[in-house]
């Protein structure tokens, strides 16, 4: 070698990455130089251990402000990482020549970002515009023609590829040609004024610099057997001389911060440009097809669609594969591309084996052409704390993270599902949200959780910041947990704070959050501030009864609430404009269902005394007394002749018509269903309504139609025509309410309860699963079955 190589490369290529491995192959260098941040040559060795898998990244932090951070992510196909894998086999040094990361993570506005950039560089883009010279107007299927479906050469065959480095030739005088042009780039000396302030660390002028005295000291070292792999626009300013005192003072005075390195898992979902990675490719799991099946890749490609088709319950065969390459070969010849590419082979996909439909097409776009792959880092390789305790965590729970939404039904009495929930749970008070809770799916009670899951590359940067709160999952989220205590403003959020603690199961921190808790309350005298406590502190007592936490403090606190709540509600009722009234039937409503789950002698007489006190009150606004009317009829304090003539007064004449139509909004609203349904079978309560719309005069009605239209559009659309067929049919004659059938029968409904035991398993207080053994009732009920030889039912 009579000089260093320069292989300039797109950074995620298959084609790009056959080149270089043909051309280091064809070299046998010393020393390779690849694109990354200079901190990194102290763990490229990880590169070489059978643990890791691509996608992988690097992540950089700073020390001090862990939310500082930026990635180099690099596939199995891309170019850096094929030199890599070649180097550490061969014996060659492996370095990284970029700028190191702690000067780039000083500079503004770079927390979260992705490290190198693409082959396109700044604008104005060169791959677009070598494709528009060469007569194309899509750049990357020109990219994909010129590069990524060439077979990367091999010495000897004689055949246009012969020479290794012709490509990189032809690519560095592409390159060099677009920067020389006005507006291509700098050309010149990129020395700054003395006056202009310190060099920006992202500009390419100052990591050309860097470039250049990394690539000096090799060459020093190890003479011209050195080998450079960079992306391509960065080329020509490695092959230029300049002189060391000029590169020198190009990076004085750049800003500096303590970094951090590491290798973190990663997937070809964010190395896709529709991730927002600046490097990113259309195609990522395609391009990573094209890599490891350099022959026959449409037949392997489309056999392989096929599969995931098949799985997805659709009828495709192998002769649907067969007449899918013979259409992409033909499209392509059509097209006059070399090879079917991305293009042809959905085309072919969607009129062969999807009918037509892009349905099936979007599944195939995002599982094969996308992917979900994600990669894996060995335990070798250097990590926080926390990371490795997280790691250890997983293993021991069987509990592995996955690229692609996982959902996980997690049985509380069962100590490993008790024991993932804790960990999901610390993980979401340090931010890291691995996993997101979900309505169950059998809705059984607290002894469920439900959760989705998805691992996402970012995650890996809050675990770098959650490491400042200490070494283990516990101990993180356990300090986070007193900090957010001590932070805390509002009273709800110590009582949201103090449910968490209890799911995570973190009783250190509990004392400390209850402290807050009960010296907040004591001053909080806005009775809307303590009903959005209520619920969440209720909860969390009901959480003992399932995750064994003695929970008698809470229990005290929630009772102290809910006592300041009932003295306090009539009067904070009073003087609401709407917005108000509507929000404090929010609150009624919360404060009920919490009330319900308080298992405090007296306490529901108590705040059903208060509900009548409200319900009675005619100067508080009417969708809070409707709402309240409404509560008590369901719990059957109210009779239907007494909601009658609550309904009466609210809608006499006397009445202005919109606190008529709040009421009623109040009374069918709200978060409880069956509004509707009581309209319908309730005739008394349905003519009142009927006999009070028909009475109100024409102006009145515009003002009171967007509340009637916001209350009844909630209801379903059959009970919304069934109520528009009774309007029709005229006012309802007969008896005031709906014979409903015989009286309730106790002994023929405890009939049925252990069968529903068998059904639904054990009930919610926790107590640990048993065998029932059906009664001879439950038995005979269970033996009711079809009888499909003979028919009907024995």
């Amino acid at each position: 070698m009579n000089a260093p190589a320069l292989l300039g490369v797109r950074h995620h290529g298959p084609g790009s990455a056959r080149a270089v491995r043909a051309a280091l192959e064809w070299l046998r260098p010393r020393a390779v130089l690849v694109e990354g941040p200079s901190e990194a040559d102290k763990i490229v060795h990880c590169a070489a251990d059978q643990g890791m898998r691509p996608p992988v990244a690097l992540l950089a932090h700073a020390a001090e402000d862990p939310g500082r951070a930026a990635f180099w992510p690099f596939a199995a196909f891309s170019p850096e990482w094929a030199a890599i894998r070649w180097a550490l086999a061969h014996g060659a040094e492996v370095r990284f020549i970029d700028l190191p990361a702690a000067h780039t993570l000083a500079a503004p506005g770079t927390a979260g970002r992705d490290g190198p950039d693409g082959a396109a560089g700044p604008p104005p883009d060169p791959l677009a515009l070598l494709a528009g010279a060469a007569g194309h107007d899509d750049p990357e299927r020109w990219w994909e023609d010129a590069v990524e479906h060439r077979d990367g050469g091999r010495p000897g065959d004689g055949g246009p590829d012969d020479d290794p480095l012709g490509p990189f030739r032809a690519v560095a005088e592409a390159m060099a040609a677009l920067r020389s042009a006005p507006e291509g780039g700098p050309a010149g000396d990129e020395t700054s004024p003395a006056d202009a302030g310190p060099p920006d660390p992202r500009d390419d002028a100052v990591r050309e610099a860097h470039m250049r005295l990394r690539l000096r000291e090799a060459v020093k070292e190890f003479g011209h057997e050195v080998a450079v792999v960079c992306g391509a626009w960065h080329v020509p300013a490695l092959a230029v001389r300049r002189h060391l005192a000029a590169d020198r003072r190009t990076l004085k005075g750049l800003p500096k911060v303590r970094t951090e390195i590491s290798w973190v898992p990663w997937t070809h979902r964010r190395l896709a440009r529709s991730s927002g990675y600046g490097a990113g490719i259309a195609a990522p799991g395609w391009y990573a097809h094209l890599y490891a099946a350099p022959d026959r890749p449409v037949e392997r490609w489309l056999a392989t669609v096929a599969r995931m088709l098949r799985e997805e319950g659709r009828p495709v065969s192998s002769a649907h594969v067969i007449e899918s390459v013979r259409l992409a070969e033909t499209l392509a010849a059509l097209r006059g591309r070399p090879l079917p590419g991305l293009t042809e082979t959905t085309d072919a996909v969607r009129a062969v084996m999807c009918d037509g439909s892009d349905v099936p097409l979007a599944l195939v776009r995002d599982r094969l052409v996308i992917g979900d792959d994600l990669g894996e880092v060995p335990d070798t390789a250097p990590a926080t704390p926390l990371q490795r305790d997280l790691a250890r965590l997983q293993r021991a729970l069987r509990l592995k993270p996955e690229a692609g939404v996982q959902d996980k039904e997690l049985d509380l009495r069962k100590n490993t599902d008790a024991e993932r929930s804790r960990l999901l749970h610390r993980l979401r008070l340090l931010d890291v949200d691995w996993g997101a809770p979900r309505a169950s799916r059998t809705g059984l009670g607290t002894f469920r959780e439900a959760w989705r899951l998805s691992w996402r590359p970012e995650l890996a940067v809050r675990l770098a910041e959650a490491g400042v709160w200490g070494t283990t999952v516990e101990a993180a989220a356990t300090a986070r947990a007193e900090a957010a205590a001590r932070e805390a403003d509002r009273l709800a959020d110590l009582t949201t704070l103090a449910e968490r603690c209890l799911l995570a199961a973190l009783p250190t921190a509990l004392p400390v959050v209850l402290g807050a808790l009960a010296d907040r309350a004591a001053l909080d005298t806005d009775v809307g501030h303590l009903a959005e406590a209520l619920p969440a502190l209720v909860r969390s007592v009901r959480y003992g009864d399932v995750r064994r936490t003695d929970t008698a403090a809470l229990d005290d606190v929630a009772a102290g609430l809910a006592d300041r709540i009932f003295v306090g509600l009539p009067t904070a009722c009073a003087g609401l404009d709407r917005d108000a009234a509507r929000e404090m039937r929010g609150h009624v409503d919360a404060v009920h269902r919490a009330v319900a789950l308080l298992d405090r002698p007296g306490v529901g007489d108590r705040w059903t005394a208060v509900l009548t006190t409200l319900a009675e009150r005619e100067h508080l606004p009417g969708e809070v007394r409707g709402r309240v009317a409404r509560l008590l009829l369901d719990e059957g304090t109210l009779t239907a002749d007494r909601t009658a003539r609550l309904l009466g007064r609210a809608l006499s004449p006397a009445v202005a018509p919109a606190d008529a139509a709040a009421w009623i909004e109040g009374f069918t609203g709200g978060t409880e269903p069956g509004g509707g349904l009581l309209l319908l079978h309730d005739e008394r309560l349905f003519g009142l309504i009927d006999t009070w719309l028909n009475g109100i005069t024409a102006d009145a009605f515009t003002d009171v139609l967007p509340l009637l239209r916001r209350t009844f559009s909630d209801y379903e659309p059959a009970l919304r025509r069934a109520i528009g067929e009774r309007v029709a049919n005229g006012p309802a004659t007969g008896p005031t309410r709906v014979d409903t059938g015989p009286a309730w029968d106790p002994e023929r409904a405890a009939a049925v309860l252990p069968t529903m035991r068998l059904l639904l398993g054990p009930d919610d207080e926790g107590e640990e699963e048993r065998a029932i053994q059906p009664t001879a009732a439950a038995r005979q009920l269970m033996d009711i079955r079809p009888d499909f030889t003979g028919g009907g039912a024995r």
